[in-house]
């Protein structure tokens, strides 16, 4: 990888660290010049503007971190929706990258820029696509299993579940991480409903 990568790659993700803390808004080049300890020409060297780079940051850099932990697994799963579960948790319990604080930094962008931007509405609209058609996909293929109702819509299922996600991110910001638990416990529930097997009177 040259210098000249390196370097670019430094800035988005310093950027992204000020950014999921500050907010885009709050955040300036100054601010974020003085983080990565570039200088301001090595800055619009790789960016023409802070617009430019934050929508390489949400393409080459979030993005792609994305896919490793929120679509990868779940394509090389066995048993997807188990492994969705024990994604979810894995996420909502990573405080090395994730900090309760804050909440999620592609929801809290969404939430701050989407009606004000079209760029990174577009931007980011292809980040939730993403993940929405990866969970779908992970539905039809229980469904294939026969292992969850075959009359389910997965798109539907995917974008409920991802909602949850999004929203239970926001009220641990409010409430901290035992909210999180709580959101852990019916999620379970939800996915076993899904089962074909699954009935009310049974208690399963």
């Amino acid at each position: 990888m040259s210098k000249a990568t390196l370097t670019r790659m430094s800035i988005l993700e310093k950027s992204f660290e000020l950014i999921y803390r500050k907010g885009y808004q709050s955040t300036s080049i100054d601010d974020i010049i003085a983080t990565t300890q570039v200088t301001k020409g090595a800055f619009y060297y790789h960016f023409k503007n802070k617009d430019e780079m934050a929508l390489a940051l949400i393409n080459d850099y979030m993005r792609p971190n994305m896919y490793q932990v929120m679509l990868r697994p779940l394509e090389q799963a066995e048993k997807p929706l188990e492994t969705f579960y024990d994604m979810m948790r894995n996420l909502l319990h990573d405080t090395d990258f994730f900090d309760v604080r804050y909440g999620c930094p592609a929801i809290n962008l969404i939430e701050e820029m989407a009606p004000l931007n079209e760029k990174f509405r577009e931007a980011l609209s292809v980040l939730m696509t993403d993940w929405k058609l990866g969970i779908a996909d992970c539905i039809r293929y229980e469904q294939q299993q026969k292992t969850i109702n075959p009359d389910i819509d997965p798109q539907q299922i995917a974008l409920f579940l991802i909602s949850g996600y999004g929203g239970i991110r926001n009220i641990g910001k409010l409430e901290g991480t035992q909210s999180y638990e709580s959101y852990l416990v019916t999620l379970q529930k939800y996915l076993q409903f899904l089962k074909p097997s699954f009935s009310v009177s049974s208690g399963n």
